[in-house]
């Protein structure tokens, strides 16, 4: 694919690096003349422009982007980067940073954001994976879709503890994509059997989030209430 990013921080050359490294051709864009270092990602293209000017944006030739990255430290820059990509350039998929959390509101299609990342949100979200069990957390939300990417970590006494995953009711807009065990990642199929401490990543739609974790962890069985809700956050 073809991507470009705006801002060519530490954030938008880590992303770079590792686009590039999968092969795909990246343009960073960057309007401080001191940030541009070629040498630190020297396999992507880099251009010296606002990318909040509408014919720098030409002249990138943004139309050509698979991806359109808006990764500033600055909010307002992203939202406009975005908006510009999507309504002037017709980018397919636009993924914007949100740097402060009291902005999520605005990072939404009306914007032209397709995929909004929270840092503040993916930390706490990120902090309680690994504290987590017995209990649903999101990680993440995929917006075109308004579906979920979801992890629990199985306690020792859930219902389908040694069940293989054929076992396991899913209701519908639900799907187990992945079992991480210890330090492997398992695509699982109808004859893994799941293990204590497995943690288990679904996508599933907002919904169904509750039938998910009943099916998943049962009843707490000191209360017979349900486990809570969602403790995770959407970024």
């Amino acid at each position: 694919m073809r991507i470009a990013i705006a801002g060519a921080g530490n954030v938008g050359r880590s992303i770079a690096k590792e686009l590039v490294d999968n092969g795909h051709q990246v343009m960073l864009i960057e309007r401080v003349p001191r940030m541009v270092r070629p040498e630190r990602v020297p396999a992507a293209e880099w251009i010296l422009a606002d990318a909040c000017e509408l014919s720098s944006l030409q002249e990138a030739d943004l139309s050509s982007c698979d991806v359109v990255v808006a990764a500033t430290g600055d909010d307002k820059v992203n939202l406009v980067v975005s908006l510009l990509a999507k309504t002037e350039f017709a980018v397919p998929r636009v993924v914007a940073r949100i740097n402060r959390a009291e902005n999520e509101w605005l990072f939404n299609e009306q914007w032209g954001v397709d995929v909004s990342v929270s840092k503040p949100r993916l930390m706490a979200a990120l902090v309680e994976e690994a504290v987590s069990v017995g209990d649903l957390v999101r990680l993440m939300t995929f917006r075109q879709s308004e579906a979920n990417l979801v992890e629990i970590t199985l306690p020792e006494n859930a219902p389908y503890v040694g069940h293989p995953v054929r076992d396991v009711p899913l209701p519908h807009d639900a799907a187990l994509v992945a079992v991480l065990r210890g330090r492997r990642v398992l695509v699982p199929t109808p004859d893994d059997p799941l293990e204590p401490g497995d943690e288990l990543v679904f996508v599933v739609t907002a919904e169904m989030e509750d039938a998910v974790r009943a099916v998943m962890l049962g009843n707490d069985d000191e209360n017979g209430k349900q486990l809570k809700g969602v403790r995770g956050k959407v970024f």
